[in-house]
């Protein structure tokens, strides 16, 4: 295996990592609206992600640099050609970021709404247009004969894609809502339950939809194989979800996840960017990539690198594992 090969794989493990983990961060987020009551279950949920939501994100800046570094090309043709829904994604983080931070910094109740709306939205957009790009990404998009997109943005937003949008938006939404179930008491528990349920058999309708057009599309045996993994690993986490064996269905949503993105980028290779004007400009893992030497620096960065990053987010996990509820809550934090 070339190393271009070995750095594309690696590419997909973390993106796959970023949508496990800020996947379920996401759907808490939009929870808060959907599911909380009131303010003290915002502050439940809220404080189910607060120790972990910044180090999720870690795996998205470490993606769009390792593909900076390894597929130049490819960086340059999706960021210039993906620019606004980039740049949306991109505001809704930064904002999320503060609103997690500011929410409770004064006591006035229109402050802490404000945030907590911020947190709704900067939750749910992101959610929704990452399934959009990778639903581009996949299905192939306007790229000349220089590996420039000449596309507009009103050509990104096709039935595919916003199908995609669609899948990760539940998808992201149940997964938030059993990872609620596991790390929660009471009858926000309950509840958390009882709508990963209904959200989750929308997200099967939508994935089984969306996972066999892009089969069709451009899929081989590997991605079909991926795609019945993802399929049955959510019907599996519907099915532990109604039993209440919420660990179970926490991990059986995340090989859903896994097996989602692994079945697109099984989809999408050898090619990183395909050109749906001819398949002859599509960006490749051949003509993307950086030098081989530039690969090999690389590889043994990550080498070292990775297991101390894993090691230490894994620890985090381990330390914030209980559960909390209401009563967990000092009634000054409460408002």
């Amino acid at each position: 295996m070339e190393l271009h090969d070995v750095w594309f794989v690696l590419i997909a493990v973390l993106w796959t990592g970023y949508f496990f983990l800020e996947g379920f961060d996401f759907g808490v987020g939009i929870l808060t609206k959907l599911l909380a009551r009131d303010r003290p279950e915002k502050r439940v949920l809220i404080n189910t992600i607060g120790p972990v939501w910044d180090g999720n994100e870690v795996w998205l800046l470490t993606a769009g640099g390792a593909t900076f570094a390894a597929f130049p090309e490819w960086y340059a043709t999706l960021f210039s050609g993906f620019y606004l829904p980039l740049l949306v994604i991109l505001v809704c983080l930064i904002v999320r970021g503060v609103a997690f931070e500011y929410r409770a910094k004064r006591p006035e109740e229109n402050w802490q709404r404000n945030w907590e709306t911020a947190i709704f939205w900067t939750s749910l957009i992101p959610a929704f247009l990452w399934g959009v790009a990778f639903g581009n990404i996949v299905r192939g998009v306007k790229i000349d004969r220089h590996f420039e997109y000449v596309g507009s943005v009103g050509d990104l937003l096709n039935p595919h894609a916003l199908l995609g949008g669609l899948v990760t938006l539940t998808l992201f939404t149940f997964h938030g809502a059993v990872f609620t179930a596991l790390k929660t008491v009471g009858d926000i528990r309950v509840r958390a339950r009882k709508l990963a349920t209904k959200v989750g058999l929308l997200s099967a309708v939508l994935a089984l939809a969306f996972l066999l057009w892009t089969q069709a599309d451009s899929g081989d045996g590997k991605s079909l194989v991926a795609l019945v993994v993802a399929v049955v690993a959510l019907v599996a986490a519907l099915g532990a979800n109604l039993r209440g064996r919420e660990g179970w269905a926490f991990a059986l949503s995340g090989v859903t996840i896994v097996a989602a993105v692994a079945m697109l980028f099984l989809s999408l290779f050898p090619n990183v960017m395909p050109s749906s004007l001819n398949p002859e400009w599509s960006l490749t893992v051949t003509n993307a990539s950086s030098s081989p030497y530039t690969l090999k620096i690389m590889t043994w960065l990550a080498a070292i690198a990775t297991p101390l990053v894993m090691l230490y987010q894994g620890w985090t996990y381990w330390v914030f594992r209980k559960r909390i509820g209401t009563q967990h809550i000092a009634a000054e934090a409460a408002h």
